[in-house]
């Protein structure tokens, strides 16, 4: 924080003892600051903590309670704290704020039971002279004693440039305020860096994405640090094991349902156009952005599994070559033999997109799980965000940011910004 010299130039060359300052750390300690005379500006900080003792509810040599917040107060008038920072031996920071005249400092995340905390406390005498004090506490045992665990998706591999990260939550997190500080632990790091942010599917589930696709042949990392962190009264935050992926070229597949063409292009570069048909009246092919969720070589399609009648005229059972999957609800893109006729003049499937049995099996060679499939200019419904595959990117930026339960532009210290940061070495 920036220092500027006190109005109050008389009192200059007071002693030290005339400027002291009383800083009251309440999870375990009282801190004494004090000036020296001459130009406060040009002065060495001097040890704020001449005086130290525990107060609150801990006691001298006692952990301290990680279910109480951790406040600072200056005490005497003529001083004030001018910066604290907390954090723990894992690189948490304890989120805080401090009062407009320096007078007090209270955390606003909640503190890691079983943690050793460092806090660091800076302040300002009458005079402007800087003062400092080092602190350091463990906290104890917690209250709470039920464990929240997060589990990361997919599975450690390489992707296409449009999968998603998952997490998956042992319990539900319904309040706003509760679902911030474990989207806060949840951290993600990319290189190339990317902006992106965490959408709350349901109380147990989140996803992560960038506001485009991800980079080509970028690596992706996710780690929580919620363990022994508060949620709420009854859950406290458990461990939980990272996550890397990698991505790979970036390929996207695009079916124009109008002209019956789907297009693949991979690192922007257009690489084949395949004449296919997709859903006829009643059955619409889903417009939108879909995922590639997995490939079967060979797939038993049974028309009872979507609704029809067995017997009735639109009732099939047929076994399917070079099945992609883009949805679980049985929508995929495969060797159709059958409709070679109408390829690329009309569209006479069930929903899925079908071509030649070649194609498809240059098209299953060539995507991987997390490639992009989109659909255009078919008649159907957009493929819903969630529940049916991934189309996380059917949602705007806007909207996607609005599943965040970090307010927009709030302040946040450097580890918990939206920014993806680089990995380190």
């Amino acid at each position: 924080m920036r220092r500027t010299e006190s109005p109050r130039g008389a009192g200059a060359g007071r002693s030290r003892v005339a400027g002291c300052t009383l800083l009251v750390i309440a999870l375990g300690a009282g801190v004494t600051g004090c000036s020296s005379g001459g130009d406060p500006l040009s002065a060495e900080p001097y040890d704020a903590a001449d005086q130290i003792s525990f107060g609150g509810s801990v006691e001298a040599g006692r952990k301290a309670d990680p279910d109480k917040p951790l406040e600072v107060v200056a005490e005497d008038s003529d001083g004030r704290i001018t910066d604290v920072t907390a954090v723990d031996a894992s690189g948490r920071h304890v989120a805080g704020e401090l009062a407009a005249d320096g007078s007090r400092w209270h955390s606003t995340s909640p503190l890691a039971a079983h943690a050793r905390y460092t806090v660091r406390v800076s302040t300002e005498d009458e005079d402007g002279a800087p003062g400092r004090k080092v602190l350091t506490f463990t906290t104890g045992k917690p209250t709470t004693t039920k464990r929240l665990a997060v589990t990361f998706g997919p599975e450690a591999g390489t992707y296409g440039v449009g999968q998603p990260l998952t997490a998956e939550l042992s319990a539900p997190v319904e309040d706003r305020a509760q679902r911030a500080v474990v989207e806060r632990a949840l951290k993600v790091e990319s290189t190339p860096a990317v902006s992106g942010a965490w959408h709350w599917v349901d109380d147990k589930e989140l996803h992560y994405r960038p506001q485009d696709y991800w980079p080509a042949h970028a690596t992706v990392s996710v780690r929580s640090t919620l363990d022994g962190i508060k949620v709420n009264d009854r859950l406290r935050g458990g461990r939980a094991k990272p996550l890397t992926i990698r991505t790979g070229d970036r390929v996207i597949a695009v079916t124009d349902a109008a002209t019956h063409r789907l297009t693949v292009h991979r690192n922007d570069e257009e690489i084949k156009q395949i004449p296919v048909t997709t859903g006829k009246p009643g059955f619409e092919t889903r417009n939108g952005v879909k995922v590639v969720l997995a490939k079967e070589r060979l797939v038993r399609m049974r028309s009872t599994t979507v609704g029809i009648a067995e017997g009735s005229t639109e009732s099939y059972d047929l076994d399917v070559h070079f099945a992609t999957r883009v949805t679980w609800s049985g929508e995929y893109v495969h060797a159709a033999p059958w409709s070679v006729g109408s390829q690329g003049y009309d569209n006479v499937s069930h929903g899925c997109v079908g071509m030649s049995t070649d194609d498809a099996e240059w098209f299953f060679d060539t995507v991987r799980e997390g490639d992009i499939v989109k659909v255009e200019n078919s008649t159907g419904d957009t493929m819903e965000p969630f529940g049916n595959g991934y189309g996380d990117w059917n949602l705007d930026w806007r909207k996607w940011r609005a599943g965040s339960a970090l307010t927009p532009g709030t302040t946040q210290d450097p580890a918990e910004q939206a920014r993806l940061r680089p990995q380190s070495a």
